[in-house]
C-alpha cells in the first residue's frame, strides 16, 4: 500500500465519493448532480472565453479544449465532481509564448506540458503537496476569492442601471431562493429566468455573444504545424514546464480543499496523471492546456451540493451542447447574471474565519503574515502558482529560521575537572548547526570535551561538517574530543561524511 491509500485508510472521518451507478440507481441524487452540472457549465462560458483571449486562442477551440478536459477527468481524474478546464492561470503562462512565436507552437508546448504531468504523477509527487502548510493553503483560498470578484467587476461597475437592477435581481434569486427550496439550483434559475426576460422584453444587454465569436459547429483537429528539432524545444520547453507546475499546483491544491469541503478521498496521484492525458488530448483537439477551476469547482460542490462524477460529465456534456448545437442561445446569456454568480462563489470561497480578530490573536503573527503575503503575490501576479510558491519559500525560511534557535547545549564540569561534558539538544540542520558553532567554550574547556547527541538529531551534510569545524577549533587549544550518542541515521550520515568535507 503506498503513503497516499494510507493516509486515507488512517483518516477516520473521511468517506469515499458515491460511484457513477449508485448515482444513477438514486433519481433524486441524479436530479442534483445533473442540475449542478448544468449550471457548472453555464459558469465555465465566461471564463473560459475570456481565458482564450489572454492566451491569444480562438474562444470556440478554448471552449473544445474544456470539453476534452472535463470528460477526459470525470472519467479518470482522482477527484470527483472537481471542475477542470482551460484555465486562467495556465493561459497567463501561454500568453506570451503564443503572441511571440506563434499558435503554431502552441501543439507541441501543450503535449510536452502533459507528459510532463503525466511523469509527475507516476512518480508519486504529487505527496509533495502535503508539504503545502496551512497558511499558504487559507491564502491560495482567500486570493482566489478575490481574484474571482474583482474578475466580475467591470461586468456590474459603471453599467447601465438596467444591468444593476439585473444584478440586484440575480443576486435575490441566488441568495434567497435556497430558503424556499434546493432541489433545483438556484443559479440555474437566475440565469433562465433573466435571460428570458432580457431576451423576450427585447432589453440590450452585454452578453456571452459579446465575449467572443459564437458559430455553430465543432473545430476539427489541431495538426502540427512546427518541425519537431531542437530549435522548436528551445522555444517551447520553458513554457511547458510552467504550464505543468501552474496546472499541477492549481489542480492538487483545488482537489484538497475540495477534499476538506466534503470530507471525502481523492487520489492526487491519479487527478495528476488524469491532468496530463487531458491536456494532450486537449491539445490535438482544442490546443489549450487547461486545470482545476476553482470558481467552478465551488459552485459545483457548493452552490450545486455535487459530489460524484456524473456532475462533471453532465457539464461536459451540456458544454459540448451549449457550444456546438445552441451556441446561439447561449450567445443570449447576460454577463451580469454569470458575474452576480460568481461573486456569490467568491464571496463563499474566501475563508472569513481566517481574519476575524479572534482568530488573528490566537494564531502566531508569522503564520498570518505568510497567509497575507501568498494572497498579497497571489493577487498582484494574477499567478496562483507563484503565489503559493512563493508562500511555500516564505513559510520554509521562517520555519528553518525558527529551528535554528532551538539548539540547546548543557555543560557540565567532570568531578575532577578534566572533561566538560555537553549535551545537546534539538534537531541539527543547515541552519541550526550553524548556531550550534557558538555553544562551546573552546578557550576555556578542559583537555577533554565530550559531545553528547543522544538527545540531537543529526539531518545533513552541514551537520557533519560543522561538527569537524568544532573538533579543528579545540585542536587550537590541544583538546581531545568525544563525540557519543550517535544512533541510527545520525550515526550512519556522520560515519560516512565526517573527515571527508572541507
Amino acid at each position: 500500500m503506498d503513503q497516499e491509500s494510507h493516509s486515507h485508510s488512517a483518516t477516520q472521518h473521511a468517506v469515499d465519493p458515491p460511484g457513477i451507478l449508485s448515482v444513477l440507481r438514486q433519481p433524486a441524487l441524479l436530479t442534483r448532480e445533473s442540475l449542478a452540472g448544468i449550471v457548472t457549465a453555464l459558469a465555465l462560458i465566461p471564463e473560459v472565453i475570456s481565458f482564450s483571449v489572454v492566451a491569444g486562442v480562438d474562444p470556440k477551440v478554448s471552449l473544445i479544449a474544456s470539453v476534452v478536459i472535463c470528460l477526459t477527468l470525470s472519467l479518470i481524474g482522482g477527484r470527483p465532481a472537481m471542475v477542470s478546464a482551460a484555465a486562467g492561470s495556465v493561459a497567463l503562462v501561454i500568453g506570451p509564448m503564443v503572441h511571440q512565436h506563434g499558435i503554431a507552437y502552441l501543439l507541441p508546448m501543450v503535449v510536452l506540458a502533459g507528459i510532463l504531468q503525466i511523469i509527475f504523477g507516476l512518480a508519486g509527487l504529487s505527496r509533495m503537496m502535503r508539504y503545502i502548510p496551512r497558511s499558504v493553503m487559507t491564502g491560495f483560498v482567500n486570493a482566489l476569492g478575490i481574484l474571482i470578484f474583482f474578475a466580475q467587476v467591470p461586468h456590474v461597475w459603471k453599467q447601465s442601471p438596467l444591468v444593476l437592477l439585473f444584478f440586484v435581481l440575480t443576486l435575490a434569486i441566488v441568495l434567497l431562493l435556497p430558503r424556499l427550496t434546493i432541489k433545483i439550483p438556484a443559479p440555474l434559475v437566475a440565469i433562465v429566468m433573466i435571460t428570458a426576460i432580457a431576451w423576450g422584453m427585447g432589453y440590450s444587454l452585454p452578453n456571452v455573444g459579446d465575449e467572443g465569436p459564437m458559430s455553430s459547429g465543432l473545430p476539427g483537429l489541431t495538426l502540427l504545424q512546427v518541425p519537431l528539432n531542437m530549435q522548436t524545444l528551445q522555444i517551447i520547453w520553458p513554457t511547458a514546464i510552467s504550464v505543468a507546475l501552474v496546472g499541477l499546483i492549481e489542480s492538487l491544491l483545488t482537489a484538497k480543499l475540495v477534499d476538506d469541503l466534503t470530507d471525502t478521498h481523492s487520489s492526487k496521484r491519479k487527478e495528476a496523471t488524469g491532468l496530463g492525458v487531458a491536456n494532450i488530448l486537449a491539445g490535438f483537439y482544442g490546443g489549450i492546456a487547461g486545470c482545476a477551476m476553482i470558481g467552478q469547482t465551488v459552485v459545483n460542490v457548493e452552490l450545486g451540493k455535487a459530489r460524484s462524477r456524473v456532475s462533471t460529465v453532465v457539464a461536459g456534456i451540456v458544454l459540448l451542447l451549449l457550444v456546438s448545437v445552441l451556441s446561439q442561445v447561449m450567445a443570449h446569456i447576460p454577463m451580469v447574471v454569470l458575474a452576480a454568480i460568481m461573486m456569490v462563489v467568491a464571496v463563499k470561497t474566501l475563508n472569513w474565519h481566517s481574519v476575524k480578530p479572534a482568530t488573528l490573536r490566537r494564531i502566531p503573527l508569522s503564520e498570518t503574515m505568510i497567509m497575507l503575503a501568498t494572497v498579497a503575490i497571489t493577487v498582484w501576479s494574477s499567478n496562483l502558482a507563484l503565489g503559493v510558491v512563493s508562500g511555500v519559500l516564505l513559510a520554509i525560511l521562517w520555519f528553518a529560521r525558527r529551528l535554528s534557535h532551538v539548539i540547546t547545549a548543557d555543560r557540565q564540569l567532570s568531578d575532577d575537572n578534566k572533561t566538560a561534558h555537553y549535551k545537546i539538544h534539538g534537531p541539527l540542520f543547515f541552519a541550526s548547526s550553524n548556531d550550534l558553532y557558538e555553544h562551546f567554550d573552546y578557550a576555556n574547556d578542559p583537555e577533554h570535551v565530550e559531545i553528547d547527541l543522544s538527545e540531537a538529531m543529526i539531518l545533513d551534510a552541514s551537520t557533519v561538517a560543522a561538527l569537524d569545524a568544532i573538533e579543528q577549533r579545540y585542536q587550537r587549544y590541544h583538546t581531545r574530543v568525544t563525540i557519543t550518542g550517535l544512533e541510527g541515521q545520525s550515526k550512519v550520515i556522520h560515519q560516512r561524511l565526517t573527515g571527508k568535507l572541507d
